[in-house]
């Protein structure tokens, strides 16, 4: 299909050629060739492949040909024939091009050369220009359409939650907070305290860092809904696996228990990896030769395989027992690491696990208390090679634990009296959970750091672009 006069690569890639004349248009990824004849490779984002432009060089004024560097944007109107060389099966004879745009070679900073990570997250605005980002965006697309289709052909709906918000979901504490006060002078009450009843909203607010809570709103209106949008953490973690700003889906699911819940993640995960496999195989394939040759193996090994199921208890005295050195320690009421995540997932089990039963301390206020008083219906999900991908539980239906558990941990029920309330009109039992989109795309790409697999990543320090 034409599309802004042209065809696009992807589609002139899988034609069949019958000297027909065609347009393209796209980037120039190199250039060679001799005093007659001029090999141009171009792509146009639709596929990880370029097409061959084959130029007639005494055809063309000498010029425009110096301008067709590296970088530079150009149309190419011309005969679609079959390959003479290998690599590809067909390329185009050129007839006409058009330069729109060059690009100095001298200063350009993407020439055909490899280039670190680190290099090309300072280039950001320029780096889904290379093959590696080209296929790491390509599926980022994939897998959103995937988790909206999922949804929607299950009867899911799709609820929009605010991202600002006067809530802490988490009760992490590690908030953005939203202001229009003058910073310079900020207003305060008698007591010295800045005075928020001056602010735009009249209270302290900030940048969401869940969903959850007011999806749980809509899950006993609508029964099962899920979002899928962006959430925020001030954490001052400059790791691999933490952004500052990321995207993360959250169902929602009246009438569920923890067995439900537990269900539909495994079923939702192997549906969007499945997804991966048949609609981004060039990508996949890609990725898997230029950064993690047991990619492909390991995105087939979680479809294949039944995810185990696990107490937490019985996790830790697998741990405990299995004579491995671990950095951080290991016991009953501690948080797992993800070496102890991996640890079960890879070596233990070689499967997929989904571990339940959580402490209630490390666990957080909102999670249904089973009946020993001292775990809660949580569950995470642990895969290979990045430990957790989602997290979740049972939700607490009944009000006067719920109203407890808050108490117990100082949550000023001010804050979130409106969450308490839909346990005393129409409560019902529900579950749900979280799955971070860029850790998910970090287990589908095989990408080693997060801040690869998200256009413009936002970190300490740094927000550019």
């Amino acid at each position: 299909m034409s599309q802004g006069g042209r065809t696009k690569i992807a589609e002139l890639l899988q034609s069949t050629p019958a000297g027909s004349e065609v347009t393209a248009k796209g980037w120039v990824r190199t250039k060679r060739g001799n005093k007659n004849v001029a090999f141009i490779a171009l792509n146009d984002g639709s596929i990880i492949h370029n097409i061959q432009i084959v130029v007639d060089v005494n055809k063309f004024d000498d010029e425009l040909l110096k301008r067709i560097t590296t970088g530079a944007c150009i149309r190419v109107t011309g005969t679609l024939v079959e390959s003479q060389g290998s690599g590809q099966r067909v390329e185009i004879q050129a007839g006409d091009i058009e330069v729109y745009g060059s690009a100095d070679p001298d200063t350009y900073p993407l020439q055909k050369k490899g280039h670190s990570m680190e290099f090309l997250r300072e280039i950001a605005y320029l780096r889904p220009r290379t093959n590696t980002f080209g296929a790491v965006l390509r599926i980022r697309h994939a897998m959103a359409y995937a988790i909206h289709k999922y949804f929607n052909d299950r009867g899911f709906y799709y609820l929009h939650t605010p991202l600002i918000t006067g809530s802490d979901a988490e009760g992490a504490g590690a908030m953005f907070q939203v202001t229009t006060l003058d910073l310079n002078n900020v207003p305060k009450d008698s007591e010295g305290h800045v005075d928020y009843s001056e602010d735009f909203f009249g209270k302290p607010c900030n940048l969401t860092v869940s969903g959850q809570l007011e999806g749980e709103l809509g899950a006993l209106a609508l029964s099962q809904i899920y979002t899928f949008g962006p959430t925020f953490r001030a954490e001052n973690s400059n790791t691999p696996r933490h952004l500052a700003e990321f995207w993360m889906i959250e169902p929602e699911v009246a009438f569920y228990e923890l067995e439900d819940n537990m269900e539909l993640a495994e079923d939702f995960l192997k549906y969007l990896i499945r997804y991966a496999l048949d609609n981004c195989k060039d990508d996949l394939e890609f990725l898997t030769k230029m950064f993690d040759a047991e990619l492909i193996d390991r995105l087939k090994f979680v479809v294949e395989n039944d995810f185990v199921r696990l107490d937490y208890t019985e996790g830790i005295k697998i741990l405990m027992e299995s004579g491995a050195k671990f950095e951080y320690p290991v016991s009953w009421g501690l948080d797992l690491q993800s070496e102890h995540e991996r640890y079960l997932v890879e070596k233990h089990f070689k499967k997929p696990v989904i571990l339940i039963n959580y402490p209630k301390e490390i666990k957080a206020f909102y999670m249904k208390q089973n009946a020993d008083g001292k775990t809660v219906r949580a569950m995470d999900v642990l895969f290979p090679k990045i430990g957790e991908i989602i997290g979740g539980s049972q939700r607490e239906e009944d009000y006067n634990k719920l109203r407890t558990r808050v108490a117990e941990l100082g949550i000023p029920e001010k804050d979130i009296w409106w969450y308490l309330d839909t346990r005393r009109w129409g409560s019902a039992p529900h579950s749900g959970f979280g799955l971070g989109f860029e850790r998910l795309l970090l287990f589908v790409t095989g990408m080693g750091n997060i801040r690869d697999v998200i256009p413009f990543p936002r970190t300490p320090k740094n927000a550019d672009f």
